[in-house]
């Protein structure tokens, strides 16, 4: 069984930069924007972005990276020379790349300026690029699936916690929200929210924890780095997420080096992909508070008792 593509999921690690680095903070301006999102072949979503005056180019929005990334095809279309060299770490392995400057990028009205960006092939990421983390910081992504929209600004423009069942509060890790409260089969469970991944992934901690529970079949994840790494398919009966539950929902498990960057390899984890979350109405995802809300489905009054099958 093939699985779609599982997304970058990890870290940008810089082996040569120029002075004006990766790190170096970004500005962002302009208001709360509504930005209409398409979806693609792998059941993600992409967004418009505008790099300077050129564009605009089909993104991902992907919680699950920590970077900006551009394709190598984008990058020589725009004449954009490379600045440096570096690793990207993904779900099926750690990749060399090349890096380049951008000056100006625009998500809608929301502008970032000044950051270094790793270069993947196109056809490898399915779209122009990816927006990561570094340019999600401090606002809310609010994703709402009946409207096919995502709206991006800060909490309390976007009503706060108004119209939302379920809200859990998580803890910070590489610029990634952690759901710490989980508990997947009996077994507690740290889980990122990952956007850019149609698959959801375990680790091999909560493989192990969960062996002797379900059969496995054997699947492939395909990485936006071209690269391919074989997984265990298992069903999870039960996911529950601050009296949330979840029935019936199939996960990849391998020992991806993901969760290793993350620190994420010894304890129980996974990363939730664009599978379950269809399952909601809608979906915020709120780094400067450090929530995440979800929103059930309509003539869905209890998270308690609501179940998805597949």
């Amino acid at each position: 069984m093939r699985l779609g593509f599982a997304g970058l999921a990890a870290a940008l690690v810089m082996t040569h930069a120029p002075a004006r680095a990766a790190e170096d903070p970004l500005l962002p301006t302009g208001n709360t924007e509504l930005v209409k999102i398409t979806d693609d072949r792998y059941d993600r979503m992409t967004v418009p972005v505008q790099i300077g005056s050129h564009g605009p180019f089909r993104f991902l929005i992907d919680t699950g990276s920590e970077r900006t990334v551009l394709s190598r095809q984008i990058a020589t279309t725009m004449g954009l020379p490379v600045t440096g060299n570096g690793v990207v770490v993904g779900v099926a392995g750690s990749q060399a790349v090349e890096l380049v400057d951008v000056d100006e990028i625009s998500l809608g009205k929301r502008t970032y300026y000044t950051l270094t960006a790793p270069l993947l092939e196109q056809q490898h990421i399915g779209a122009d690029g990816i927006v990561g983390l570094d340019s999600l910081q401090e606002q809310r992504v609010l994703i709402d699936f009946p409207k096919d929209a995502i709206t991006i600004g800060d909490a309390k423009s976007l009503g706060g916690s108004k119209g939302f069942e379920i809200v859990v509060n998580a803890r910070r890790r590489s610029g990634q929200l952690i759901m710490t409260n989980a508990v997947v089969d009996g077994v507690r469970t740290d889980i990122v929210i990952d956007t850019g991944s149609d698959s959801s992934i375990g680790n091999m901690a909560l493989r192990n924890a969960l062996t002797r529970r379900r059969k496995a079949e054997q699947t492939t994840l395909y990485s936006v780095t071209g690269q391919q790494l074989s997984a265990d398919l298992i069903m999870a009966s039960t996911i529950e997420v601050t009296g949330l539950k979840m029935h019936n929902t199939f996960l990849a498990f391998a020992d991806s080096p993901a969760f290793h960057r993350l620190g994420l390899a010894k304890r129980p984890a996974m990363l939730m992909g664009m599978a379950q979350l269809r399952m909601f109405r809608r979906v915020a995802i709120d780094f400067s508070t450090k929530r995440i809300l979800f929103d059930l489905p309509t003539g869905m009054a209890s998270a308690d008792h609501w179940g998805v099958n597949y």
